[in-house]
């Protein structure tokens, strides 16, 4: 199982823009399909985008548009730049590492969060 660490939440006004960074541990990242959730004061955790092992993405219709998922298998890191930030896009971001059972499945991997406020 990866080991997953997040960075590069932080404090942004509304129509801002930040990268969010998540560094995974292991020799099969490449094999993981790679998602960021976010969990919102009061509300439950939802998926954000996710990305798969050939680069497959999918995204919520929420951030369509304004959020990108990608990932460099080469540096073991999957990024999500979202612009165009609103104040309800507030959260604490997770990523998380999926490994499907074709690859040999197993519990999900999660990392701690980083927090992410819009506000003026």
């Amino acid at each position: 199982q990866v080991q997953l660490v997040e960075s590069g939440g932080d404090l942004v006004q509304p129509g801002g823009s930040l990268r969010l960074s998540c560094a995974a541990s292991g020799s099969i990242f490449v094999l993981y399909t790679m998602g960021w959730y976010r969990q919102a004061p009061g509300k439950q955790r939802e998926l954000v985008a996710s990305i798969t092992s050939v680069g497959r993405t999918n995204y919520a219709d929420s951030v369509k548009g304004r959020f990108t998922i990608s990932r460099d298998n080469a540096k073991n890191t999957v990024y999500l730049q979202m612009n165009s930030l609103q104040p309800v896009d507030t959260a604490v971001y997770y990523c998380n590492g999926h490994l499907p059972a074709t690859a040999g499945g197993g519990l999900d991997a999660w990392g701690q969060g980083t927090l992410v406020t819009v506000s003026s």
